[in-house]
């Protein structure tokens, strides 16, 4: 898992997404 430095509810709404959608929901949230 990459480094996500989020809230828990944010990594589990990252968890329900593929890998790659994970990846672009960060950049989205950063």
């Amino acid at each position: 898992m990459p480094k996500i430095k989020t809230n828990r509810s944010a990594k589990k709404k990252f968890k329900v997404r593929a890998s790659g959608s994970v990846k672009r929901a960060q950049a989205n949230t950063s």
